[in-house]
Formats: structure tokens, sequence, C-alpha cells
């Protein structure tokens, strides 16, 4: 998904500019945290909604093994603004009441292959070794210390 702005175009009509001020995943996605209060929230204006649980946010990154770890900074301030932006829906009334990393390892994509990584666990895909990323300690981290 890509927030647009459209202009208006004597000739056509009306013509799209993409925004490209905010940072992207690995896959070229827009990364727009803001974006879950915004849609959070005004389905919760607009229907009476049961319980939520957000079942799969995650980000492909450029993950790199190194000295057998790897320190996926980008994706952990994904996950610290998308939760963040979760939790702004919470405290504005939103019974959200589960969130799911997408995903835990690094797997096949259907678009992608084995191309992108989404994974909080890095997995070799030759050895099949898996590899706790900085990002699955945080939300470890997270967990356990959660109210």
């Amino acid at each position: 998904y890509t927030r647009a702005v459209y202009k208006a175009d004597a000739v056509t009509g009306f013509s799209q500019i993409d925004m490209v001020d905010n940072p992207k995943t690995d896959i070229g996605w827009e990364i727009y945290p803001q974006s879950f209060t915004d849609l959070l929230t005004s389905l919760h204006a607009l229907y009476p909604l049961p319980p939520i649980y957000i079942t799969e946010n995650g980000a492909a990154m450029a993950d790199k093994l190194i000295d057998g770890k790897v320190d996926d900074q980008d994706r952990l301030a994904y996950y610290d603004a998308h939760l963040n932006a979760v939790n702004n829906a919470i405290e504005l009334g939103v019974n959200v009441v589960g969130y799911f990393a997408w995903s835990l390892m690094d797997n096949f994509e259907w678009a992608e292959g084995y191309l992108k990584r989404f994974g909080i666990v890095y997995v070799d895909y030759d050895t099949q070794k898996r590899t706790l990323k900085s990002s699955a300690y945080a939300y470890k981290d997270l967990l356990a210390n959660r109210k």
C-alpha cells in the first residue's frame, strides 16, 4: 500500500503523485504506521467492532547475518512505530486484543520466493540454521514486560 496524492491536470483530469517522503521496506512498500491508528479509529467510529486481532504485520528488510548475528535495526524501528500506532488506537477506544508479528521466521513468500526476509528469526536456507535477530530479542522483551 502506498499513499498517494492527486493533482489536477487540465488535459487528463487528475494524475497521481506517489509519496516518496516516508521510508520503504526492502520490497519498496511505504512505511506509514499512522495508517494503523487512522484505519482502526475510523472503523471504530463507524461500526460496532468485535475484538480485533492484528494477525500479520511486518516488513521485509535487507537482513544480513554478520558474525552470527542479525542486527535488524530497521525492523526494530518498524515494529516500535507500528505497535505504538496500535496502542494509540487502543487508547482511543479500539478493542485490539492481539498482535502477531509477521513473520516468525524468514520463509518463502508467494511473490518474492526466498529473496525477501520478513522474519524475526533469520533462516539460513542452505543449512536451515535459525538465528534470532535483534528484533526477536526486542519482541521477546516487550512480551515479557507487557502489563
